[in-house]
């Protein structure tokens, strides 16, 4: 590898080593008409690839033009270089094209109409085994999944209204389907949050609830963790849409805090089972402020209500300061947002739960952690809004 990605490093090298803006420049434009020259020899049309450059060529001519637009400089050619890296069935090549796809291309160019049957199949690929060949040792990581991981990678990069038109269907079939693997509908979820922020109305939110029902009984909790970010990007659009998954959340957070043996060993922090989907847990929870309220509560409803009561108490009689910063800190952004779930509810919540967080809160703020105690007096603030609070 270091053989043959070594004209990349001394490119890199002589720009690392310029002695000034200037001698950096003025390397950069040397490289760029050489790129160019290369690029275009023997060809009448700008936008065609040069079949007569090697594999090796290309990736590197292309790794080249990637590090200079990183650097801030202008790249405004090798558009159908990276095309051509993209069509191939060869993973070292598809994986540059992908990488140079993301940063050099955007939506609206006239060129992505060319390339768009090529991401539906890589988005479409769940035996890429048989037609993606791999030129190195990929680490041990799933081959099956490597095309759809770089054509979602790509596509939330890059945006663009047309792009979403063309593509959001097969972005949402990679987060449902079956055959997907876990590091696809991770992928697949993040990327459709990416999309539906650009293009609100992308999802029909009573539709697509019942899926999102089934993804969030997965065992991953990686793919629970994208799927709650989506699913509070979508909610915050349309609450109504996603009430009906108020249950699965609720399950999901007492499996977390109830029964901290659930979480497997990868997903604890600092003893603390997944901080990060605990907070989007409780952040989705806190657009129904009235999920709590048990005058027309039927019996399973109000099952899920005692388990959500019983989940923010021992979040409130549980958390302390730590000597670990880390762990701390993790468990007072959970403490926090469980408050402002309580806050969220007003007097529809038991009146238990605002005292308790009053006086907990009362002892945070004595604390020497400047940002507890800045939280802890921002909490307490809305806390006190609250009418016999």
């Amino acid at each position: 590898m270091a053989s043959q990605a070594r004209g990349l490093q001394n490119f890199i090298s002589d720009l690392r080593n310029a002695k000034s803006k200037e001698e950096e420049s003025n390397r950069v434009e040397r490289e760029l008409a050489k790129i160019r020259r290369k690029f275009a020899t023997g060809l009448s049309n700008a936008n065609e690839s040069n079949t007569s450059l090697s594999s090796y060529q290309r990736k590197k001519y292309i790794w080249k033009l990637v590090y200079i637009h990183v650097l801030g400089y202008e790249v405004d050619f090798g558009h159908a270089e990276v095309l051509t890296l993209v069509k191939s069935r060869k993973f070292s090549e598809k994986q540059v094209g992908y990488v140079a796809l993301s940063l050099l291309l955007r939506g609206s160019d006239p060129l992505m109409t060319n390339i768009i049957n090529t991401i539906k199949e890589d988005l479409l690929s769940t035996k890429t085994t048989s037609s993606l060949k791999s030129s190195s040792s990929l680490g041990g990581g799933n081959s099956n999944d490597m095309a759809q991981s770089l054509a979602l990678c790509s596509i939330a990069n890059i945006s663009g209204l047309e792009l979403i038109q063309a593509l959001h269907v097969e972005v949402q079939h990679n987060l449902v389907a079956k055959a997907s693997t876990p590091n696809v509908k991770k992928k697949a979820a993040l990327c459709l949050l990416r999309l539906v922020r650009t293009s609100p109305n992308l999802v029909a939110g009573r539709e697509f609830a019942p899926h999102i029902a089934q993804l969030l009984q997965d065992r991953h909790l990686g793919v629970l963790t994208s799927t709650m970010s989506l699913l509070n990007g979508l909610a915050s659009q349309h609450p109504a849409d996603y009430q009906s998954l108020i249950p699965y959340v609720v399950h999901i957070l007492g499996m977390l805090v109830l029964k901290k043996n659930a979480c497997s060993k990868e997903y604890l922090y600092y003893r603390t089972p997944s901080p990060w989907l605990q907070i989007k847990l409780l952040k989705f929870l806190q657009f129904y402020p009235n999920a709590v309220n048990e005058e027309d509560a039927d019996p399973t409803a109000k099952k899920f209500i005692e388990q959500l009561v019983s989940v923010v108490e021992k979040v409130l009689t549980e958390t302390d300061v730590s000597d670990s910063i880390n762990k701390s800190n993790a468990d007072h952004a959970i403490l926090f947002e469980a408050v402002n779930l309580i806050v969220c509810w007003e007097h529809s919540g038991p009146i238990k739960l605002r005292e308790g967080a009053m006086k907990l809160l009362g002892k945070f703020i004595s604390v020497r952690e400047p940002n507890i105690r800045y939280l802890g007096l921002m909490t307490m603030a809305k806390l006190a809004q609250i009418e016999g609070s």
